[in-house]
């Protein structure tokens, strides 16, 4: 990639340098460099160099892309920095996936009717009231995509889809108020009182599985084969939709 100028007011950092700014380990700074998270180069001896306006866009809000609530401007650093004792089960290149999805900048961003379009496809394949195109940082779990649920994210704790990119096949729970996984969950207990969940992982590049497409029903039930086909068939294009920049 083409090489911005050097100025005395953006010195060139080294991964050292950018991990100190940012506080976090110099390794997760190697890993956002080599994913193009952070815009880098190599110097002629095999070291990441970034300029520090780069560095920095890891922490500038952005507030254009931003959706409303909580979380609203770009992403912290910190929500793409695995955590020392997650209090959920993670993927054994959690960091790796972690920088996969830093790379794409999508968390957080605008709505878009490409994704939009997808989950009311997969709400009326399966017949579930609620569909989602979902995303795992370290701290939540942020949707691209929602139909039948109001809420933008939850904590990543909580979600369902945590466990559904820990395999390539489809992730079912037909009764989650008898799984002990998640009876004592939230999401069951309280609003939205999910009994169904079925999601198929969104797998990127180097088999990094970035997120899911999920539907979610009130009652416990199971999908039919062709439901199952459907919702694979839309989980691929999603996939393929997030890999692929907006349009226009």
């Amino acid at each position: 990639m083409a090489r911005q100028p050097i100025t005395a007011s953006d010195p060139v950092m080294t991964t050292s340098d950018a991990a100190r700014l940012l506080g976090v380990a110099t390794s997760t700074v190697q890993l956002w460099m080599e994913s193009g998270a952070i815009a880098s180069w190599k110097t002629p001896g095999g070291h990441r160099r970034a300029l520090m306006s780069s560095v920095l866009r890891m922490t500038r809000p952005d507030q254009s892309a931003a959706a409303p609530g909580p979380w609203s401007g770009a992403a912290p650093a910190a929500e793409f920095t695995m955590l020392a004792e997650p209090p959920y089960p993670v993927p054994e290149r959690e960091q790796a996936r972690l920088s996969a999805l830093a790379a794409l900048q999508l968390v957080p961003s605008a709505a878009e009717e490409r994704f939009d379009r997808i989950v009311r496809l997969a709400s009326l394949v399966t017949d579930c009231p609620i569909a989602l195109i979902t995303l795992l940082t370290a701290q939540r779990q942020w949707f691209k995509a929602r139909v039948g649920l109001k809420a933008g994210e939850t904590p990543r704790a909580w979600a369902f889809c945590t466990h559904a990119i820990l395999q390539r096949e489809p992730f079912i729970v037909e009764d989650a108020s008898q799984d002990a996984r998640f009876r004592d969950n939230p999401l069951v207990t309280g609003a939205p009182k999910i009994r169904f969940y079925a999601g198929y992982p969104l797998v990127g590049v180097n088999d990094l599985a970035l997120g899911t497409l999920c539907v979610i029903d009130r009652e416990p039930r199971r999908l039919k084969s062709r439901e199952l086909q459907g919702l694979e068939d839309l989980a691929r294009m999603a996939m393929r939709e997030l890999s692929t920049p907006p349009r226009g």
